[in-house]
């Protein structure tokens, strides 16, 4: 269990800007996701080192994403703003992950431009829409490229995560602490004022810090 990625929600000015600006401030090339056919969403991805991206996403005008889960909750914080949506954590077997929170994964999948198929397993978005700060599970497919591949060398990582929340909720969630799904990234709970929910993260960069 390693953190995976983090989804970051389009703002006003749309996918693509967005992920451009994100991508400009860290100093990355961003690369075009897909659709998400199942979600009613697609994304951008912003790969680092480490296997590990930045997902940003919107919802599209598709009745998918009135239905899905993770379409509902990128609908509502795009409404908002736009901004952190939340953490998720790679596992190898989500399968036990489905018998300790008794939930059942779904399937997802979307095409990349170059004609790829990435297909996975996800679950705990529900989970996320009524605690936001509450990572989600993703187990990749046999075989399949991670969404990083090519950024090794990029020089680009998640230094921290800094979650309004509470670590005694996040670790019962997870069936461990937070900091064990990671031996390079830090964790800093703070008290919610308001909705809890990932505030910022912390990239390491060439440049130094950026805190976004």
């Amino acid at each position: 269990m390693r953190v995976d990625h983090v989804v970051y929600a389009a703002e006003h000015d749309g996918l693509r800007a967005t992920a451009e600006r994100l991508a400009k401030l860290i100093g990355v090339t961003p690369v075009d996701g897909g659709v998400h056919p199942r979600f009613g969403t697609r994304n951008v991805i912003l790969p680092l080192a480490h296997e590990r991206y930045v997902e940003v996403v919107e919802v599209l005008d598709h009745p998918a994403s009135d239905k899905a889960p993770f379409g509902q909750v990128v609908r509502a914080r795009s409404e908002s703003g736009g901004g952190w949506l939340g953490w998720v954590v790679r596992v190898d077997e989500i399968s036990g992950v489905e018998e300790r929170l008794g939930r059942v994964a779904v399937d997802g999948n979307r095409h990349r431009p170059d004609g790829v198929e990435l297909r996975w397993k996800q679950l705990g978005v529900k989970g996320l829409q009524a605690d936001p700060q509450l990572p989600f599970f993703v187990q990749w497919g046999d075989g399949i490229p991670h969404p990083s591949e090519g950024a090794e060398d990029s020089g680009v990582t998640i230094e921290s995560l800094e979650i309004a929340g509470d670590p005694e909720r996040v670790r019962e969630w997870l069936g461990l602490p937070a900091d064990r799904t990671s031996s390079v990234i830090d964790f800093t709970f703070v008290s919610p004022h308001g909705t809890p929910g990932l505030m910022s993260v912390t990239f390491d960069t060439p440049e130094g810090n950026i805190v976004i």
